[in-house]
């Protein structure tokens, strides 16, 4: 049997193994993006609290995250919850929803940081005329300086969603059925140490290259409505 016909042969036997995992894969990068946001935007509107309790809450919450691997966030979280939570709460223990929480909370650390840094972006004198026309502080965030810096930080969150595809290969690590755990599985069913990754990784490759092209198609769309 020649080269292409034992890939062939592979493909054709392994493929929906790939495309379950990759499923899991998006499952897990979209859940992490969305409420990445939400828990960005808090923690980066605590940061900004004048009340030093949030504040200070925050910040700890966004270094403590940031100041340790996701690999370790999530496998703390999932075997210390699966210690705790009893068989029958079938739910709280699917490893999908359970790993999905580490992440939202890693994504939301680094999307603070881009939120913050998109709000600061915005100059003080908007804030300052929204102020004299006698709108509140709440209402000169809400109104005048988010929607400003949404547009700011959408590439920023573009990127991100790219970066957390690729870093929820780790939770191969609490046997939840990613690519990476396929790959694993069929390693140790056919002993060939390179294809299983090899085929990972041009998976991985293909979905994020083409992702970040849509998102600098997007980008650019935005730059030439900025200019008309």
């Amino acid at each position: 049997m020649d080269f292409i016909q034992k890939r062939v042969l592979f493909i054709s036997k392994y493929w929906k193994d790939y495309a379950n995992g990759l499923k899991v894969t998006l499952i897990l990068s979209i859940i992490g993006v969305f409420f990445g946001v939400l828990i960005g935007a808090l923690l980066a509107l605590g940061r900004r609290s004048k009340n030093p309790f949030l504040n200070k809450l925050s910040s700890a919450i966004v270094e403590i995250i940031r100041g340790t691997p996701l690999i370790v966030q999530i496998t703390l979280f999932v075997y210390s919850v699966l210690n705790i939570i009893p068989p029958e709460f079938t739910f709280l223990r699917n490893k999908i929803f359970l790993a999905s929480i580490p992440m939202c909370l890693n994504s939301g650390a680094y999307i603070s940081e881009i939120i913050r840094a998109g709000i600061q972006s915005i100059d003080q004198g908007q804030s300052e005329a929204a102020r004299s026309l006698g709108m509140s502080e709440r209402q000169t965030m809400l109104h005048i300086i988010l929607p400003q810096a949404v547009k700011n930080i959408l590439p920023a969150l573009g990127n991100e969603f790219v970066t957390l595809i690729k870093e929820s290969a780790v939770v191969s690590i609490v046997a939840l059925h990613d690519m990476m755990y396929y790959a694993e599985a069929i390693r140790g069913a056919t002993f060939k140490a390179f294809e299983p990754y090899f085929y990972v990784a041009v998976i991985y490759f293909v979905l994020t290259y083409s992702l970040t092209k849509l998102l600098q198609q997007f980008e650019r769309r935005l730059h030439r409505n900025d200019r008309y």
